[in-house]
């Protein structure tokens, strides 16, 4: 069987990070989900709260969804969806993720950029992370079986490089909506102090989680990079 040492190199420190990354975020939001918050306000109820606050009452509606961690905003239908542990629960981690999610739907609101962008692009990443793996496998057999020129295989790396811009540009939207959530949270009182820095701490780990899957794609791309070169050159 073929192994490439090169790939394990490349592979490894992205794969340890979102390892790490995974626990980070599991741990730190099972601490804070057993820490109930004083107003014992559940998710679902601290969204209907600040939805009112920021003035987007009727725009935004909320849903329940299926799992664990699986909160999110969804742009096209402006709605809400909160998993059943965070919508029923009134923890200080509810209502910090519930305030997160929110903080995309006053980005959509307000047209923030990097938003746009990532909703623009997202055709064109589906279509590479469909294609782009089997386009670039088949150049670089035409490369290394038949010797043909390698732009079918540099096509492949650009359909993959999607994903890698997908990742990137979603660093920015994730910090910026953690900062909206916590702004919104200190503004309307429905937390303590000392409960304002668990939602951080909350919100902090989930933000490695997209740092890893940003690392993890770019050192993954990085070594079909340096397969597409090795080919060319033989």
């Amino acid at each position: 069987m073929f192994f490439d040492p090169l790939y394990l190199i490349l592979a490894l420190p992205g794969i340890v990070l979102t390892l790490w990354a995974q626990w980070k975020v599991n741990s730190t939001y099972s601490n804070f989900a057993r820490v109930r918050n004083a107003r014992g306000v559940t998710g679902v109820q601290a969204a209907e709260i600040l939805i009112r606050q920021v003035g987007l009452q009727g725009q935004v509606q909320i849903q329940g969804t299926p799992g664990k961690l699986t909160d999110h905003y969804d742009p096209r239908n402006r709605t809400l969806f909160l998993s059943a542990e965070v919508a029923q629960n009134p923890s200080v981690a509810a209502v910090g993720i519930a305030a997160h999610e929110l903080g995309h739907a006053l980005q959509h609101s307000q047209n923030y950029g990097p938003l746009n962008f990532r909703m623009a692009i997202v055709p064109i990443v589906n279509l590479g992370s469909k294609l782009g793996y089997i386009v670039f496998f088949l150049g670089l057999c035409l490369v290394t079986q038949a010797n043909v020129n390698p732009i079918v295989m540099w096509l492949g790396i650009l359909l993959l490089s999607g994903m890698a811009l997908f990742a990137l540009v979603t660093l920015p939207v994730e910090f910026d909506a953690s900062k909206r959530a916590m702004q919104m949270l200190q503004a309307s009182g429905l937390m303590q102090p000392q409960e304002l820095q668990g939602a951080q701490q909350v919100l902090g780990a989930a933000a490695w989680t997209y740092v890893a899957a940003a690392a993890s794609t770019l050192l993954n791309l990085l070594y079909y990079v340096a397969l597409a070169n090795r080919a060319s050159r033989r």
